[in-house]
């Protein structure tokens, strides 16, 4: 059994895909970049800023599905630049705790949607 979730306080989906799947007990979440919800467009600022973003976004899927970040088991990063690494780890460290920290990969990609330098998703227990 399958639950779709979506929230308004995550971007739409703009393609045949939900914000968010729950089952057997976990949600997965279908990859967010750093598009505001409200305005439908992405977020200027920095790279930290569009990451927070993302993690904004993600942060509203989880809670709707019953989930929040301590319950991430693992992350997947796309990012087009890898020089980022360290900005990554530096947000990825504002929002988790480093002894409870999840699985993640992270991986170097020539483009993503939008023009995004950043997509991320996960796999969180439900509570």
């Amino acid at each position: 059994m399958k639950k779709v979730i979506n929230d308004a306080h995550a971007p739409n989906p703009i393609g045949s895909y939900n914000q968010g799947v729950v089952s057997n007990g976990f949600i997965f979440t279908s990859g967010q970049i750093p598009i505001d919800p409200d305005t439908g467009k992405m977020i200027a600022g920095s790279f930290k800023d569009k990451t927070r973003q993302v993690f904004k976004n993600i942060s509203a899927i989880l809670e709707r599905a019953d989930s929040n970040l301590s319950k991430v088991v693992k992350f997947t990063v796309f990012i087009t630049d890898m020089s980022r690494y360290v900005e990554i780890n530096e947000v990825f460290n504002e929002w988790l705790e480093e002894a409870n920290a999840p699985a993640r990969s992270l991986v170097s990609v020539r483009e993503l949607p939008g023009g995004a330098d950043i997509e991320i998703e996960c796999i969180a227990l439900t509570k």
